[in-house]
């Protein structure tokens, strides 16, 4: 069973999972804003360099070798509402970064969305990923893992934490949003509707769609359809491990665009380790 703890970093709450206990790692809560993924680097790894991009809802996955370090001296704010250190539109566009080489921190923001974070116990590689419903209806997850196999790694060695995120139990969308996520799991080899996955996928024991009282709407568990992407990858329930906290039903920990409607953010990031 995975554990969650939560560290102290400035005197200030991050949460952290067993899982990744090897590798520098925390999903920031909102008491580190407006510190930047710079400023968090310096929490986990101080020598390590950060990496950032800019997040547009995609499913790409770039290397952090494809983007200059970020440079404390360069300090802007963006539109994000984030104490960026580059100009947003300076960025690549990208939902995903993938740290290849030893000593590179990668980070993703998100304030309801689900940051994941990978990591490969036998490269010592790692990632971080922003995975909202869209990036969840266009595979981002799997893309990132597909980018871990390209570089040599073994599905068996691949660690996922998905760290906190609007819960399903209170995550209302239209069912034609919950259809389309829902599609990411039909099989490529079936003429099943998304409809009909979608009839079947509630049935189920913990589905990642609940029903809502309102016509034409439904309840989505954005963490549990990555879940069940991954496994019809072939990686076991036992590799995963998804945070017990909600970014919505908790105000006093974490900030939520679909509770206050702000552009405000938490950071979660990654240190890798290199190869070993």
């Amino acid at each position: 069973m995975h554990t969650w703890q939560w560290e102290t970093g400035h005197g200030l709450p991050y949460l952290t999972c067993s899982l990744l206990e090897r590798w520098p790692h925390g999903f920031f809560t909102q008491q580190f804003w407006p510190s930047s993924p710079a400023e968090l680097t310096a929490v986990l790894h101080p020598t390590a360099h950060a990496y950032r991009a800019k997040q547009v809802h995609g499913n790409t996955v770039l290397f952090a070798s494809d983007i200059e370090i970020i440079n404390l001296d360069e300090g802007v704010n963006d539109d994000e509402g984030d104490r960026s250190l580059w100009k947003n539109d300076d960025l690549p566009h990208a939902d995903g970064l993938l740290a290849a080489q030893a000593n590179q921190s990668v980070w993703v923001c998100s304030a309801d969305c689900t940051p994941v974070l990978i990591a490969d116990t036998g490269t010592g590689q790692a990632a971080a990923v922003h995975a909202g419903w869209r990036g969840t209806a266009a595979k981002i997850v799997p893309h990132a893992i597909a980018k871990f196999q390209h570089q040599g790694s073994a599905l068996p060695d691949l660690r996922i934490a998905m760290g906190p995120a609007i819960a399903g139990e209170v995550y209302q969308v239209s069912t034609q949003v919950a259809a389309e996520v829902i599609a990411s799991l039909v099989p490529h080899n079936t003429n099943l509707s998304a409809d009909v996955m979608l009839d079947r996928l509630s049935q189920q024991a913990n589905p990642p769609v609940l029903p809502d009282p309102e016509p034409g709407r439904m309840r989505l568990d954005v963490r549990r359809v990555n879940t069940l992407q991954l496994e019809q990858l072939g990686i076991a329930t036992e590799q995963i491990a998804i945070a017990p906290h909600c970014t919505y039903q908790e105000p006093e920990r974490f900030f939520s665009y679909r509770r206050d409607g702000l552009k405000k953010v938490q950071w979660s990031g990654i240190v890798s380790l290199g190869n070993r």
